[in-house]
């Protein structure tokens, strides 16, 4: 009897431990749900609290302006974008309805409004047929920019690439858009994004190497 008591304790001991571990996961594990980031924030802003408008803003704003200024490159039209952005999110606040994230919704918004001040501009694309996008895509995998880059030194050199260069670029790498979604958003061809990404990431990168040879001097 004692060896099968034995047996029967082990197997206990082991489902135990199976059930600790599986119970004990959620509690140590950190889950991310953006969907509902700063949610109730954003409940007492659609009930018209004032401090929650506030709190947002105070939230977001920074970032905002940031994604302004790297669209436009101009530090007081950044600045228009950005307020005129934030009256269209508490007008449309209402709409949302918390399926992304709610720093997604408000960049969406303040990328469009942006794109539409710089198409009022004539914001120029050299457009390329959809056939000749198998002779774009190996341009595409060209060579990463130089390491050791401070931010400011990028930022610098992003402001001197021509405005189509420039969105198309910080759309892909900056704000995480991909080529297609870019298309939908400029209402240009996928070929004409990955060929405008191509050369402004060559001309940033001749516009870097043009600069750290200048401050050699």
């Amino acid at each position: 009897m004692k060896p099968e008591i034995r047996e029967l304790s082990t197997d206990a001991k082991r489902k135990e431990k199976i059930k600790n571990k599986a119970t004990s996961q959620p509690r140590n594990r950190k889950v991310l749900d953006y969907a509902n980031t700063h949610r109730k924030i954003v409940e007492q802003c659609q009930a018209g609290n004032r401090q929650a408008q506030f709190e947002l803003y105070r939230q977001y704003s920074k970032a905002m302006y940031n994604v302004c200024l790297r669209m436009v490159r101009d530090e007081l039209e950044a600045e228009d974008l950005l307020q005129n952005s934030f009256v269209d999110v508490f007008t449309k606040l209402h709409t949302f309805r918390f399926q992304s994230s709610v720093g997604a919704w408000i960049k969406r918004i303040v990328i469009n409004n942006c794109i539409n001040f710089l198409k009022r501009k004539k914001m120029y694309f050299e457009e390329l047929e959809d056939g000749i996008i198998s002779s774009i895509e190996p341009d595409t995998v060209v060579h990463d920019l130089p390491s050791g880059l401070s931010l400011e030194v990028v930022r610098r050199a992003l402001f001197k690439l021509p405005d189509g260069y420039r969105v198309v670029f910080s759309l892909y790498m900056l704000e995480g858009y991909d080529h297609k979604e870019i298309a939908g958003i400029l209402s240009i061809s996928e070929a004409t994004s990955k060929s405008q990404y191509s050369r402004a990431k060559r001309k940033l990168r001749a516009i870097i190497e043009s600069q750290k040879q200048v401050s050699n001097y």
